[in-house]
């Protein structure tokens, strides 16, 4: 009996710390779940022998629903490790909804100083509020996390503002770059991503600097604050004249007949880490427990 309950309790722990401690690389190894089945072979094969030498009703049935709630909680476990997508991160821009199949849809707020928190919309369920706390949503934890997005202006010269938009964007006429592609300058991994000013025929590429990085790009390491690099084509590519500008703490810059500004925003965007069922882990604990109190 020892070894029944023991192999139970061991798996229903393994299982809960995935909830306790999300997101671990080891969850998804093979010698794992492998040991977690295993356990689950042991508490079936030793609740047979328990049960038959057990005379008392209560007790059967106490066997019973230990060897069900094992069995349910280390079956959400290891369905979690074979079958679950690995961790991601979802990007958004300003407004935006996002499907994740599985999961729902990420409705993104707009950018302002509250921006931390993303609405999770899913049929027959109330609409989950994502902070940097984790939320629970059935096989997933959720959570926001800060990432550096750049806000741009552009004016002519006049100081008369310009229609900026993205045609490879997510949403066309948004000003703030997500800055999801990245390249290697002066050995430096930096994000960068592009605008147009459709009324200039400017095409616009914006790289972004960490503080790090823009202090050894100045040779300045009292600079502070992360820089945006600016380098003006026109509608065809082709540089221009007097197109490349440094933007260090959000100022003003003139390129190419434009006058271009780039702040540096934080905006969140949406860990996703896949659990074991929630619902199917508290069944299967409730079983447990009670299986274990009616055995005493």
């Amino acid at each position: 009996m020892t070894r029944f309950i023991s192999a139970s309790l061991i798996a229903a722990a393994a299982v809960c710390l995935e909830l306790l401690l999300p997101g671990e690389a080891v969850y998804h190894s093979g010698w794992y779940n492998v040991a977690l089945a295993a356990l689950l072979i042991v508490a079936a094969v030793s609740a047979r022998g328990v049960f038959t030498r057990t005379a008392r009703v209560r007790s059967r049935l106490g066997t019973v629903a230990v060897a069900a709630g094992a069995i349910v909680v280390g079956t959400a476990g290891v369905a979690n490790g074979l079958f679950a997508p690995d961790n991601r991160n979802i990007i958004g821009a300003p407004g935006q909804r996002v499907r994740v199949e599985s999961l729902g849809t990420l409705s993104f707020p707009l950018v302002d100083a509250d921006a931390t928190t993303v609405t999770l919309e899913r049929p027959l369920h109330a609409p989950l509020q994502i902070g940097p706390r984790r939320r629970s949503a059935g096989s997933f934890m959720l959570r926001t996390l800060p990432r550096s997005v750049v806000y741009v202006e552009a004016r002519d010269l006049r100081g008369y503002r310009l229609t900026v938009t993205q045609p490879q964007g997510a949403v066309f006429l948004s000003p703030v770059l997500l800055m999801q592609q990245h390249q290697t300058i002066v050995g430096m991994d930096v994000p960068f991503d592009s605008f147009n000013v459709p009324s200039a025929a400017r095409v616009i590429k914006a790289i972004l600097f960490d503080p790090q990085q823009a202090a050894a790009f100045l040779h300045d390491p009292n600079v502070g604050g992360g820089a945006v690099l600016f380098a003006v084509d026109d509608e065809n590519d082709r540089p221009l004249a007097h197109g490349i500008a440094l933007s260090a703490g959000g100022r003003e810059v003139r390129a190419a007949n434009l006058r271009l500004g780039g702040e540096i925003v934080s905006y969140p965007q949406v860990e996703v880490v896949p659990v074991p069922n929630l619902a199917a882990v508290l069944i299967g604990l409730l079983l447990l427990a009670g299986g274990i109190i009616a055995r005493i």
